[in-house]
């Protein structure tokens, strides 16, 4: 006769710390739900920005403003084009580096690994939900961008900076390149900022410790005596995205984008595991 309060052999135990109870934790968080708040009001923004303004540059940066107004498709490009090196990139920081120091501000992180979860589970939970919300993200915002452009511009097929344009069949799939790579990308950065929120147990430092790594590895790429030691800086290619809308699509610069982005991923995430495993947990 077992006890009345034990489950049978055959009950299925709950697995602690699913998935989708991460994800809800995280989702149900006002700084993620400020950050989609936010980059949701960009297109409208940069809509009301261009109906504000007057007057155009005969720049490089000035023409590629005045084809956003073109259509959806120049519009949605010129978005991503401003979004992808900082926005995109604090949001995958925040996301990826919040998630182990705020439990440990909480005081519920060794509350957590006593429930028990092992640290590994732990880990890899809060690493997957922060990886698909930094991808729901960079999504979002390029399908966003095409509706409220759609709306506001036209749908126009896109238009190149070099002439020639692209029909919606063919712009498609390269927003899709386009956007699977700038995912791609933002690993290096959920990588860097997972590892620093490892290491330190504030919030904010470990969002700002990996945005300042990629501040000072974009400020490395600006002196020419590193030579081809740049190459393998952080975000060194990160708008090597931009070459999928080229008549020929730069693939040579794609790819060592994407090695680089992956190894840099690896190596950060394994070395964040290495280190919790052997951490004290105090909070």
């Amino acid at each position: 006769m077992s006890d009345t309060g034990a489950h049978p052999t055959w009950w299925p135990a709950r697995r602690p710390l699913a998935w989708r109870h991460e994800a809800r934790r995280q989702w149900t968080r006002r700084r993620t739900l400020w950050a989609f708040g936010l980059l949701l009001a960009l297109p409208l923004i940069l809509v009301g920005a261009f109906a504000l303004g007057e007057g155009s540059s005969s720049s490089g940066a000035a023409r590629l403003v005045d084809l956003a107004q073109d259509g959806a498709a120049n519009f949605t490009v010129f978005t991503l084009f401003g979004a992808s090196d900082f926005l995109l990139v604090i949001l995958a920081a925040l996301f990826a580096g919040d998630t182990v120091p705020a439990e440990a501000s909480w005081s519920s992180l060794r509350y957590l690994l006593t429930a028990p979860v092992t640290r590994t589970r732990l880990l890899t939970s809060k690493l997957v939900v922060a990886f698909g919300t930094t991808m729901l993200a960079v999504v979002a915002l390029p399908a966003w961008s095409l509706l409220v452009g759609g709306i506001a511009y036209g749908w126009q097929p896109y238009g190149a900076l070099a002439g020639g344009t692209l029909e919606w069949s063919e712009f498609l799939p390269r927003l899709l390149l386009a956007v699977g790579y700038i995912v791609v990308s933002l690993t290096q950065v959920i990588g860097i900022a997972f590892l620093v929120g490892i290491l330190t147990d504030a919030p904010l430092g470990a969002v700002g410790g990996a945005v300042l790594v990629t501040i000072v590895s974009a400020i490395l790429t600006q002196i020419d005596a590193l030579g081809d030691l740049r190459h393998g800086l952080p975000l060194y290619y990160d708008r090597a995205w931009f070459q999928a809308f080229s008549p020929d699509i730069g693939w040579q610069d794609l790819q060592r984008g994407a090695l680089w982005s992956l190894l840099y991923a690896v190596v950060t995430v394994a070395a964040a595991y290495w280190v919790f495993r052997r951490k004290d947990i105090l909070s």
